[in-house]
């Protein structure tokens, strides 16, 4: 199983930045997926779900300025973050969460590089 996440980067508060995550390894198109980030000196935290159906929900700090969406065809799965805030810095993953509320367990052991996002004037 693997995952490659792409399409950090620095922005200004306010700006926006789209991510992708290209899974390989499973049959994708029929797991859960989510975004995950650190902070540097926090624990990884789930922001946003999709389901196999692409229903999703995000966590209440990114509610109404993040979408995240799938593309099965391509194994990947993407977030759209509009109007950032320097709390949204932190390093993006993505992965299949194992429950289906918003702790942070999933059913793959295995993290990518993840991506980069600095919010900052």
């Amino acid at each position: 199983v693997q995952f490659v996440e792409s399409g950090g980067g620095s922005v200004q508060p306010g700006g926006s930045l789209r991510l992708s995550c290209e899974a390989d390894g499973f049959f994708f198109s029929i797991y859960n997926m989510g975004w995950y980030r650190q902070a540097p000196g926090k624990q990884r935290e789930l922001v946003a779900r999709i389901t196999d159906e692409s229903i999703t929900n995000y966590v209440d700090s990114v509610k109404g300025r993040f979408t995240i969406t799938r593309d099965n065809a391509k194994n990947t799965v993407y977030l759209q973050m509009d109007n950032l805030k320097p709390e949204d810095t932190a390093v993006y993953y993505c992965n299949t969460p194992l429950y289906s509320d918003w702790r942070t367990q999933v059913r793959f052991d295995s993290w990518g590089q993840g991506t980069q996002v600095t919010v900052s004037s």
